[in-house]
């Protein structure tokens, strides 16, 4: 993409301003989105130490003892693909997604939306609706476990992407890059935890 807006072509099109401005959303959509829902994912795990518990014995079903997590190993952790989803429903990095813009007139759910009003999505609030999610303010992997819900924009109750035409290009990687920094963190955890382990026996 950037090779795209520093191109000679684009070049002589746009200001170097606007070239600027549209880096530093790349940047910012791809980075501080990815890191804070890390960073909730971990909490939540420490927050949760039977969930912590599952995913480390997950963790060390599936793989071999000393050998990082891997893009090819992912398939075989559903349990910790659930906590990813679990946190995207209670801490979407987005909270309110990118505003739409109504076409014509359209009336949902007993109110009427006007034509060019700008309309804003609380996917927060979706995902704390306790007519759609059981005890929606705990932090429950399981719910999704043997679930068809997933993230790419077709069940509305999880929409940390947004859906449709405007679904985040960066989606695919940022699934990819989360659960194999989230599933490398609790592998490391799993390593602390039997020195630990080891110590205790010792002292």
């Amino acid at each position: 993409m950037l090779d795209v807006l520093l191109s000679e072509e684009n070049r002589e099109e746009m200001e170097g301003e606007r070239i600027q401005r549209l880096s530093l959303d790349l940047f910012a959509a791809g980075i501080d989105t990815t890191t804070s829902t890390l960073e909730w994912g971990m909490a939540e795990l420490l927050r949760n130490p039977r969930v912590m518990e599952k995913a480390k014995a997950e963790l060390e079903e599936a793989m071999e003892k000393g050998k990082p997590v891997e893009e090819s190993d992912i398939a075989r952790l559903p349990y910790l693909q659930a906590v990813l989803k679990e946190t995207f429903r209670l801490h979407p990095a987005v909270p309110f997604l990118l505003p739409r813009k109504a076409k014509i007139d359209v009336e949902l759910g007993g109110y009427t939306i006007p034509k060019g009003a700008q309309a804003l999505v609380n996917v927060w609030a979706i995902g704390r609706d306790a007519s759609i999610w059981e005890n929606p303010e705990e932090f429950m992997p399981e719910r999704f476990m043997g679930s068809e819900i997933d993230v790419k924009g077709r069940n509305f109750e999880l929409i940390p992407f947004g859906a449709g035409w405007r679904l985040c290009p960066g989606y695919p990687l940022a699934m990819r890059m989360l659960l194999l920094m989230l599933g490398s963190l609790v592998t490391a955890l799993i390593g602390s935890w039997l020195v630990e382990l080891k110590q205790k026996k010792w002292t």
